[in-house]
């Protein structure tokens, strides 16, 4: 009796899984040979893990949360040009998947790769006039976090209106700490993210696992701080044996500000109920350059398409040169596709990622594509610095993509990430030179290495790149 009632259950999630919509083929096979030879344990994981659950009444209140905005952020006739013939599939790509067009006159500036960005960032926030909105994923109770929340609570003391975003799951421990009570009683306006609640009861009706992965710090309107860095140092006091963490930050000024702020006002307005639509009215001044930039935000309550497509879509309008930098490469298959065709069709496609990750599971599972990416012809490096947490992909030497998401699932599925496109050669050339200092602290992986790993090792990552669908 027990044997059928499995068995029937069994069939009945995985004719489910056959009549979801929008599911790939690999994905809807994976889950089913999961639910089907793993007992009980392959049910349970696709009830958990298996569907992208969010409330009715959460979905819908975002949804009304990006209509409301979604008139206020359009840009002036003027800060819209034609774009480069090489640039336009891109930037249609990435208007089409995130709603944001882009916008030129703009400067960014990329800070140091020590804590000095941090400092910068402290910096700007000491010269705040009117507000200060920061919005981190991980926030630690270290030197670096605790000088961001002091100069947060020394602009609200002098009347700036400062508000603050954590993940409820990725800064769970700075949310009980002195800092951010400090911050609370000083004036600040401080919310966190997705909060878990009780995991058990839930989970019945939401993913536990969705994060807000997002870094964003806007202050005053007209400047704006992104990248792939956390409020943390580098030596990153969580996970100490992996550092330095080696990441890339931002200083931004200019038009696209105003998609930035317009990012964050949809999960202020979605977390906090409070209505700054009004902000979005103000228009960041063009500073008359000719680099263009893009706001690329996605997130699982809204499904038009994936960073990955408007990865893939760089990737093929690739004619010279790719440099990409990721610390976790768990792709769909489109992306690594992308990948290895770039490099078959004569593109100079270098990849470069960590030596040693974090997750022992998902660097076994990136392990499983190594031999398909070298031979195709990438250029494959592991980087031994550190934990590599940069997200950058250049094309060209003209144009880069960089932010907070990474090559995998996660990123393209269950987060809510940010990312942002530049058409700006200086730029692009100061994250090429970066990338170099990386390569210079790495080894290139060989076709004779993969094959000259063990038998156990190479079944293990074979195995679980299969599984990559589902992670």
């Amino acid at each position: 009796m027990f044997v059928f009632i499995h068995y029937a259950i069994a069939l009945a999630v995985s004719v489910r899984v056959l009549l979801r919509p929008r599911l790939e083929p690999t994905v809807r096979l994976s889950w089913i040979l999961v639910i089907e030879l793993v007992p009980l344990v392959g049910i349970l994981a696709y009830v958990l893990f298996g569907e992208i659950r969010m409330r009715g009444a959460e979905v819908e209140h975002m949804v009304n949360v990006r209509s409301r905005l979604s008139g206020l952020w359009r840009p002036s006739p003027a800060q819209v040009r034609q774009p480069p013939e090489f640039a336009a599939p891109i930037i249609a790509a990435n208007r089409a998947t995130t709603g944001f067009g882009a916008v030129t006159g703009n400067r960014a500036e990329l800070l140091a790769e020590d804590d000095g960005a941090i400092a910068d960032l402290v910096s700007a926030i000491d010269e705040a006039r009117d507000h200060v909105h920061i919005l981190f994923y991980i926030w630690l109770d270290d030197p670096s976090g605790r000088s961001v929340a002091e100069a947060a609570i020394r602009a609200a003391v002098r009347g700036v209106k400062v508000r603050a975003v954590i993940d409820a799951f990725g800064s769970r421990a700075f949310g009980r700490s002195e800092a951010w009570s400090k911050m609370r009683e000083a004036g600040v306006v401080c919310v966190e993210a997705l909060p878990l609640g009780l995991p058990v009861i839930g989970s019945l009706f939401r993913r536990m696992d969705l994060r807000n992965h997002r870094k964003i710090v806007v202050i005053d309107h007209e400047l704006g701080f992104t990248g792939s860095r956390n409020c943390a140092d580098r030596a990153f006091a969580i996970k100490p044996r992996y550092a330095p963490w080696i990441d890339v930050f931002l200083r931004i000024e200019g038009p696209v500000v105003r998609q930035m702020q317009a990012v964050f006002l949809q999960d202020w307005m979605s977390y906090s109920g409070e209505d700054l639509g009004e902000m979005l009215e103000y228009a960041p001044p063009d500073l008359r350059t000719k680099a263009i930039a893009q706001v690329v935000a996605t997130g699982p309550d809204d499904r038009q398409g994936s960073l990955s497509d408007c990865m893939v879509t760089m990737i093929h309008a690739a004619r010279e040169r790719l440099v990409i930098t990721t610390p976790y490469y768990v792709p769909d298959s489109s992306l690594d596709a992308a990948i290895r065709t770039a490099a078959r069709r004569g593109v100079e496609v270098t990849m470069i990622l960590p030596a040693r990750n974090d997750s022992l599971v998902v660097q076994a599972t990136s392990e499983g594509f190594y031999y398909g990416l070298v031979s195709a012809g990438v250029k494959l490096m592991l980087y031994h610095g550190g934990l590599l947490h940069s997200k950058i992909l250049t094309a060209d030497g003209r144009m880069v993509m960089l932010g907070s998401a990474n090559m995998d699932r996660r990123s393209f599925e269950l987060n809510y990430e940010m990312n942002m496109l530049f058409v700006d050669s200086d730029l692009t050339r100061q994250l090429d030179d970066r990338q170099k200092g990386y390569m210079a602290e790495a080894e290139l992986i060989t076709i004779s290495e993969l094959r000259g790993w063990s038998l156990w090792r190479r079944l293990r990552n074979n195995l679980l790149a299969l599984a990559a669908p589902i992670l």
